[in-house]
């Protein structure tokens, strides 16, 4: 495993992280027994880092990790989690106020069972579950972090940014207000790399790239049959199943695959080592839900450079999600 600087803290995390969201179950079932030997196992392989949310499974990702934790007898883990707004807005709503969204007694309580649910004393990385543009200047959100921060109960504060918007963590990364930026990054989803990125590395503050690949689309195992196993309320039907996003994601899938072909032996490969090659990004967090998916996330992870040529043929295959 090789590791990273962590931002301007004094980590150093694991390449590859721990994506606890389907911990929670709302990507199909799972055991909590498994996804507790699945954390153990990813462990043991060098992992050190764990993203998750009080909203993955309404708690359940935060309980299973808890008790993951406690069985773990290693090295320090990273916990990272993240806590809900009071109120969801669209996210194209630039002008969406920031005022009340995380009040003081709202973050004590929602921090407060995080940490019940987690078993832990203080949560190394507490991240905002969704932040606006007017979040550089609408302040409440970062004094009451600050507060929890000083109470010993967070160490360090991070943003998840809505999905497809990485404009709206530029200003806060160019005044270096938080420790982490979590963003949607992959092979489609290439904007981050032309501002957000930059911004960041200017101030030192830590990338998390997250759904590196692309919820699965980019393990290049889906097939015309693929969508029809998932339950309705699978996260994965309710993205894909309207307006022809599966088919349109099967054609850029092997669009993707042909220009990685003479490079790499599997998509899945290309897209791990495409989402860590920018020099800002930490770590990169896929979901595992069994010790072979922790095998082949990790396996690639070696420190070799991506292909400067590659990242110029898969440029064109930028792709916004709009469903997301």
């Amino acid at each position: 495993m090789h590791y990273r600087s962590f931002g301007s803290t004094n980590w150093q995390v694991s390449e590859i992280g721990f994506g606890g969201w389907q911990l929670g179950g709302t990507w199909g079932e799972v055991d909590d027994s498994e996804s507790i030997d699945t954390l153990l196992y990813a462990f043991e392989r060098g992992i050190n880092f764990v993203d998750t949310a009080a909203l993955y499974g309404a708690g359940r990702s935060e309980q299973v990790i808890g008790k993951a934790l406690k069985q773990w007898r290693g090295e320090k883990i990273y916990i990272a989690s993240k806590m809900p707004p009071t109120v969801w807005d669209k996210q194209d709503d630039i002008d969406a106020p920031m005022t009340g969204r995380y009040p003081m007694a709202h973050a004590r309580d929602q921090v407060e069972a995080s940490l019940r649910r987690l078993d832990i004393e203080c949560i190394d990385l507490l991240q905002l579950h969704g932040r606006y543009h007017n979040g550089w200047r609408e302040l409440d959100w970062l004094e009451a972090l600050n507060t929890l921060k000083d109470e010993g109960k967070i160490e360090h504060i991070g943003v998840s940014l809505h999905d497809a918007r990485p404009d709206q963590g530029v200003k806060i990364a160019e005044l270096g207000m938080v420790d982490s930026i979590q963003v949607l990054f992959n092979i489609f989803e290439q904007e981050p790399m032309y501002e957000l990125f930059p911004a960041a590395q200017k101030t030192d503050t830590a990338i998390i790239a997250r759904v590196p690949l692309d919820s699965g689309s980019l393990t290049g195992t889906w097939t015309e049959d693929t969508i029809k196993q998932w339950a309705p309320d699978d996260k994965r039907h309710l993205m894909y199943a309207n307006g022809g996003n599966f088919s349109e994601t099967l054609k850029r899938i092997e669009q993707v695959s042909e220009t990685c072909a003479p490079y790499y032996s599997t998509i899945a490969e290309a897209a791990l080592r495409f989402a860590l090659h920018p020099d800002a990004v930490s770590l990169t967090i896929p979901g595992m839900r069994n010790r072979h998916e922790v095998d082949l996330n990790t396996v690639h992870i070696d420190g070799e450079p991506f292909p400067a040529r590659l990242t110029q043929l898969l440029a064109p295959h930028t792709w916004k999600h709009a469903f997301y």
